[in-house]
């Protein structure tokens, strides 16, 4: 683990949780959010951490930073503990959590900002350097004078991400950042992302449920499912995991038979409407340059996995390995 900058080994969380079984009957039970993790993160890296709602996500990156404290393992961010050490290290990292925000919600966006600059303490010359960068890339100079309650969705998470960034954290952990975000909005946030992570080295661990984020930012993907980790490793070796598949969806100028074209098979036929699916790792260019040669296009799209498909298809496989080896030795 030497010269990592986000370091877990065995981690777990485990939650005392107590219910109602009968009158002044309560029945208590451990739940355990996550499950001897362990993984390095290596500073500079932009990192897709992703799995279904209730996986653990989030709980993960409450630990990394220091809002929850660990039931056991050992756990680092830049060779501090969290838990032990949280106000020294909140000065190291930025946070977005998508579903909540960060921003006075009845003030003016720049009175938020102006806020984060007495509480980080952050030097004048590179508070006004920082704000002016993220204003600019995140176009949010109309914005500066409204209020937060008054912003759209979009307009209030790039404006949660300036906040995140004024004081130049090491580390940014994004909790689904893209949630509920219109086309232009996501497209605006990625690029800003690209380009801070390449213009100044921020490791940035993100979570979501959109395969684009993680397709256009990361070079590598960890899968957490019931609290533990199932994949580390490039998106490609996860759709083949997973045998993931993409969708083709084509528009025909009239109804015709099922489209045939090798590495794709149609899965649904609705008038001139056609689904073809095809391998996750493939490209689609070439079967989108053969049927516009052979069939008359008028117009078509491709739908992405859905990771949660992705991660079921695993957990069933690694299920069936296990029933198949206890089979064998009941045999054996």
């Amino acid at each position: 683990m030497d010269g990592a900058f986000i370091e877990l080994d065995g981690v777990e969380k485990v939650f005392d949780v107590r219910r109602k079984t009968g009158f002044l009957k309560r029945e208590r039970r451990q739940v355990r959010a996550v499950d001897s993790i362990s993984f390095t993160v290596a500073r500079g890296e932009m990192v897709g951490y992703i799995g279904p709602n209730g996986a653990g996500k989030s709980t993960t990156i409450k630990m990394l930073t220091g809002i929850l404290t660990p039931s056991g393992g050992r756990l680092r961010v830049a060779g501090i503990d969290p838990s032990r050490d949280r106000t020294r290290l909140a000065h190291r990292i930025g946070v977005v959590f998508g579903q909540r925000t960060t921003l006075w919600w009845d003030l003016p966006l720049i009175d938020s900002y102006r806020l984060a600059h007495r509480m980080y303490r952050i030097p004048d010359a590179r508070y006004r350097e920082n704000l002016h960068r993220c204003v600019e890339l995140l176009e949010l100079t109309d914005l500066l004078d409204v209020p937060v309650r008054q912003l759209s969705l979009g307009q209030r998470m790039r404006g949660d991400i300036a906040a995140a960034l004024l004081h130049d954290p090491e580390v940014l952990y994004l909790d689904e950042p893209t949630i509920g975000l219109d086309v232009i909005s996501k497209a605006k946030v990625r690029g800003f992302l690209r380009e801070l992570n390449a213009d100044r080295g921020t490791t940035v661990l993100l979570t979501t449920h959109d395969l684009q984020d993680i397709e256009q930012l990361c070079s590598r993907v960890m899968v957490i499912d019931h609290g533990r980790l199932m994949y580390d490793g490039p998106l490609t070796g996860l759709h083949e995991a997973g045998e993931s598949e993409r969708t083709l969806v084509v528009d025909l100028e009239r109804e015709l038979p099922p489209v045939e074209v090798p590495g794709a098979r149609v899965v649904r036929v609705e008038g001139p409407r056609q689904w073809l699916a095809f391998p996750a790792s493939a490209s689609a260019a070439p079967l989108v340059a053969r049927i516009a040669a052979e069939y008359p296009l008028v117009d078509l799209s491709v739908r992405e996995p859905d990771i949660e498909a992705v991660i079921a298809r695993m957990y069933a496989d690694a299920d069936a390995g296990a029933e198949a080896g206890e089979a064998e030795k009941a045999v054996s």
